[in-house]
C-alpha cells in the first residue's frame, strides 16, 4: 500500500511563489509515476504535473508550462511541485498522486493513490 501526505499549501499573492510537498510512504514499486492535480470548487480534477521516474520524464497541463515544476528527493521520498508566477486561476485543492505507471500521466483516473489534499489560494 501507498500513503500520500501532501503540505505546504497557503495564501499568496499574485506573482508569487509556493512550493509544496507530498510525503510518499509504503510500497515503493508503486509509485514511478507520482503526479499533482488540482480541483477549484465547481470545476473537474485537473492534472497539472507529472513525473515518471523510471524515463526520467515530466509532464504538465499548457496552462502551468514555464511557471510550475515537479521534482522528487527519493531520500525524503518527497515529490514537491514548485509554483512561480501564481494566478488566481491556480487556486485550488492540489492533490498528489501515484501508480505503478501511468497511461496517460495528467489523467486522474490512471491513479491509484491519492492524497488528502492541500489548499492553495491566490489572490
Amino acid at each position: 500500500d501507498v500513503q500520500l501526505v501532501e503540505s505546504g499549501g497557503d495564501s499568496v499573492q499574485a506573482g508569487g511563489s509556493l512550493r509544496i510537498s507530498c510525503k510518499v510512504s509504503g510500497d515503493g514499486h508503486n509509485t514511478n509515476s507520482m503526479a499533482w492535480f488540482r480541483q477549484a470548487p465547481g470545476k473537474e480534477r485537473e492534472g497539472v504535473a507529472a513525473n515518471y521516474v523510471g524515463g526520467g520524464r515530466t509532464y504538465y497541463t499548457d496552462s502551468v508550462k514555464g511557471r510550475f515544476t515537479i521534482f522528487q528527493d527519493n531520500a525524503k521520498n518527497t515529490v514537491y511541485l514548485q509554483m512561480n508566477s501564481l494566478k488566481p486561476e491556480d487556486t485550488a485543492m492540489y492533490y498528489c498522486a501515484a501508480t505503478v505507471v501511468a497511461g496517460d500521466p495528467l489523467v486522474s483516473y490512471e491513479y491509484n493513490y491519492w492524497g488528502q489534499g492541500t489548499q492553495v489560494t491566490v489572490s
